[in-house]
């Protein structure tokens, strides 16, 4: 019995209903349970708080493996916080959500009215319907974008509220999204989680499915296109990894199946948006953005940002490109608007509010200004926009001082600021600590236009707050979130996103082209995860040598050591490390270098560094990676670059991981080869692969091979050059006892059907370029193949025996230092030309910082 079950032996039920304090979501007044709840409350009860905890420890574990995160903004770089899922859904009955779907749908309809008259006729300002302060002084209203022309009849293709139960058992709207609304991807992904992990109830409940909203929303995108309309070309333009929301840029994209694009992906020629990719432009259609308003064009909008694209605003206004939602929605988001929104439903629609506010109160308005001062202790208040560190204050939480100064900044800029009635929300059972206890709750609604209104998701993102009473309810300060399950009286069918063709029709192949820096970054990512291999497998048998040394008191053993030291600095790049001036006191004490070459991640070329960069790059195509592989992925970043223990580990200790990362080094190899399709994807990052084997092989054999030393010593370097290659027991099967330089390097360098031989990765890469799209205008050889051809032709046309004799004035293998000199200088070369041929290099994307991004999910 856990000790939640011996400090409650009773219910979870009647535990939880001695603990609320105010309107509960599962409890109607004087504690009689609502109906609908009824099947929860006696699961809940069926499985203890045990089974509960078992439920929610299942729901992290499928949460973690499918690389759900919600990205803190530290000021360098985006922390990837896991995606916190309570594992007891809230309950939406039929009917309830039939009066709430009235109200958003009115909403959404008010909202794009809204959009279309500022920017288009203007009779709300005209009218006096709303203040021209209000509108013109809001950061969100984008006057380059007056009297553009919107594609459709409701340009605002997806809408968000916020809702809230309040006191009287009614929702209320506490604020509305509209420039990219967030959460839509993490409600999607919670309810996958929550099938998974109570596939009864969900199916006893009748709950109606999410997949009923994407499929207008898929096809609403479609519908938008300027041209191409049988075939549009659809992208997701995210803000790039370092964006909070950046798992649901790519899901989405994923799910949606369109492309995931960067700012710098994206290129306006001749008024047209064009996608630049390996196999060169490609018109775009429509955008799905992701990205604020001020920061989607730098020419017209903030000069500034470089996460946008430049002259998009052009090519919106030309109706060659349509955006959902349209650059300028952000005015939408003004809180001051909440206190016009009864007279803005009487003006276009003549009815009243279905789903009512939180009583707003702007401060451009005198009498409302007064109101708020006078009251400021007992009221909410906000500014009109979403800006650095924005966060509402409540007033009933300042000192005298701290009120007296808010007071101030009131009266100086009136109009930027709103009061708003401070209400204790409803509360949902929640698993705190092992207890069901009540949270407050807000449910975040999303609607996507169709053609004869707005379509709303059943449910939403619902979050909770952390602490008990805590009104702040945001992921970003901690918050958790909900399932939001509405229920149907009947059971639900079964809704799929796919499109069923004929029986006996056969649909075209339409792969999606490869964006230039989704290029890059597999390239890289390829590059990085050989690299740490690489790496790991040098400092293993480096750590394995100094063990077996110190155990067995060889000090005659130390030369050879010594040369893998040295190996290990020009593998890694790390100058001047065991080959510099103090070279020889490192040598004797090593014990520092190793560490930090080991776990330094602020030391470039150390193995966590460059499994650190192996993840940031990795992370950037997230939408490329087969589920399998990005448990791969997320598994190595949380062993060792989440890892803060910077203690010196154990020698066992530090063997034990370095064998675990190159098992799970080695399983992403193995499965990126069996998972990903035979695509451009798939090429780049096994070009980078292929290329960095091959760097880091010439650069072992450089360091251990090529010099001249007592034949012991270098028949024991051969053996931990075989195994640091994985190559040992190839070559004793081949070989049976004769290890001498020739067979060796007959092996690892020349042998064509040996995969971890040079000449296997040279054939490799040779295959992969010619395999790339290069210009059919000419016959010839691209300057990579031809790079390429050169350096392999060089390989086949030496000699084993002939590379193994040592100059005896020199004191080292002459041949073979020129042939693998000219190998890494043709290596780079090649990675030089991949650069200018195939990737787009631009400025680095800027940091987000807290008012470039919707992070207040």
């Amino acid at each position: 019995m856990s000790p939640a079950d011996e400090a409650f032996p009773g219910l979870i039920s009647q535990h939880y209903a001695t603990h609320l304090g105010s309107y509960d979501e599962m409890y109607a007044q004087e504690g009689q349970l609502l109906p609908h709840w009824q099947p929860l409350l006696h699961e809940l009860d069926q499985l203890g708080s045990d089974g509960l905890q078992r439920r929610h420890l299942m729901a992290q574990r499928l949460l973690r493996e499918n690389g759900v995160t919600f990205n803190i903004y530290d000021g360098l770089r985006g922390a990837a916080s896991p995606w916190q899922l309570d594992p007891v859904p809230l309950f939406i009955s039929a009917e309830e959500w039939t009066v709430i779907e009235a109200g958003l749908q009115q909403r959404a309809e008010l909202l794009n009215l809204v959009l279309t008259d500022i920017y288009g006729a203007q009779t709300l300002l005209k009218q006096a319907v709303l203040p021209p302060e209000l509108i013109f002084g809001h950061s969100g209203f984008q006057r380059s974008c007056v009297g553009m022309p919107f594609p459709g009849d409701r340009p605002l293709v997806l809408s968000s509220s916020n809702l809230a139960r309040g006191p009287d058992g009614r929702m209320w709207v506490i604020d509305d999204r509209a420039q990219a609304p967030s959460g839509a991807g993490y409600a999607l992904e919670n309810r996958m989680v929550m099938t998974r992990i109570a596939p009864a109830l969900f199916r006893d409940c009748h709950v109606k499915r999410l997949a009923g909203f994407f499929q207008p929303l898929r096809d609403r995108l479609a519908r938008l296109a300027p041209q191409n309309k049988q075939d549009p070309r659809i992208v997701v333009l995210t803000p790039g990894p370092y964006s909070p929301t950046y798992f649901e840029h790519a899901y989405l994209a994923n799910y949606l199946g369109y492309a995931l694009v960067q700012g710098d992906d994206l290129s306006v020629r001749d008024g047209r948006v064009w996608l630049k990719s390996l196999e060169g432009l490609h018109q775009v259609d429509v955008i799905l953005r992701r990205l604020d308003d001020a920061y989607c064009d730098p020419l017209e909008l903030r000069s500034d940002s470089r996460l946008g694209v430049t002259g998009l605003v052009q090519a919106a206004r030309l109706g060659n490109v349509a955006i959902a939602n349209p650059i300028g929605s952000g005015v939408l988001e003004n809180h001051g608007l909440m206190a016009f929104m009864p007279s803005i439903a009487r003006h276009f629609l003549g009815e009243k509010l279905k789903l009512p506010s939180v009583a707003t109160w702007w401060c451009g308005q005198a009498r409302e200004c007064n109101f708020v001062l006078e009251h400021l202790d007992k009221l909410v208040v906000k500014t009109i926009h979403r800006g650095r560190g924005y966060r509402a204050i409540f007033g009933a939480q300042l000192t005298a001082a701290e009120l007296a100064t808010l007071r101030q900044r009131i009266l100086a800029k009136p109009h930027l600021y709103t009061g708003q009635e401070m209400v204790s929300f409803s509360t949902a059972p929640s698993l705190i600590n092992g207890l069901i206890e009540p949270r407050h709750t807000i449910l975040r609604s999303f609607l996507v236009a169709g053609d004869n209104g707005y379509i709303a998701m059943p449910g939403g993102l619902t979050r909770i707050a952390t602490q008990e009473g805590e009104l702040v309810v945001s992921n970003k300060f901690g918050g958790s979130s909900k399932d939001a399950w509405v229920l149907s009286n009947e059971p639900v069918n079964y809704v799929s996103l796919w499109r069923q063709p004929q029986l006996d029709q056969v649909l075209p192949l339409r792969a999606q082209p490869l964006p230039s820096r989704a290029a890059d970054n597999l390239f890289w990512a390829g590059r990085y995860v050989e690299r740490a291999e690489g790496t790991a497998r040098l400092l293993r048998s480096i750590f394995l040598l100094r063990r077996e040394l110190r155990d067995a008191h060889a000090g005659d053993q130390k030369p050879y050591l010594h040369s893998l030291l040295r190996a290990l600095t020009h593998v890694t790049g790390t100058y001047p490390g065991f080959v510099g001036e103090e070279a020889d006191e490192l040598l004797e004490s090593p014990k520092a270098e190793l560490h930090a070459l080991l776990q330094d991640k602020n030391r470039p070329g150390s193995l966590t560094a460059i499994l650190q960069s192996f993840g940031q790059a990795a992370l950037t195509v997230r939408d490329y990676w087969p589920a399998e592989i990005w448990r791969v992925i997320d598994n190595i970043q949380q062993d060792w670059i989440l890892d803060d223990d910077d203690s010196e580990p154990a020698s066992s200790r530090t063997e034990d991981r370095l064998d675990h990362l190159i098992m799970q080094l080695v399983a992403f190899g193995g499965l990126s080869a069996e998972s990903m399709s035979r695509e451009s994807g798939w090429m780049l990052l096994d070009i980078g692969r292929r290329l960095e084997r091959a760097l880091g092989l010439i650069a072992l054999l450089r360091a251990t091979m090529v010099p001249t030393m007592d034949e012991a010593i270098h028949r024991q370097l051969m053996e931990s050059v075989l195994v640091i290659c994985d190559s040992l027991n190839t070559f004793r099967r081949r070989y049976r006892s004769y290890m001498h330089l020739p067979t060796v390097l007959e092996l690892i360098l020349m042998d064509e059907s040996h995969p971890r031989s040079l000449a296997y990765q040279l054939e490799a890469l040779q295959q992969h370029l010619n395999d790339l799209p290069h210009d059919t205008s000419s016959h010839r050889l691209g300057a990579d193949q031809r790079c390429i051809l050169a350096a392999y032709t060089e390989l086949r046309l030496a000699d084993a025996a002939a590379l193994s004799q040592a100059e005896e004035d020199d004191g080292y293998c002459k041949a073979l230092d020129e042939l693998l000199a000219n190998q890494t200088a043709s290596l780079w070369r090649l990675s030089e030309l991949m650069n200018e041929t195939y990737f787009s290099h631009a400025q680095p994307a800027q940091q987000l910082t807290p008012q470039q991004q919707d992070e207040d999910l």
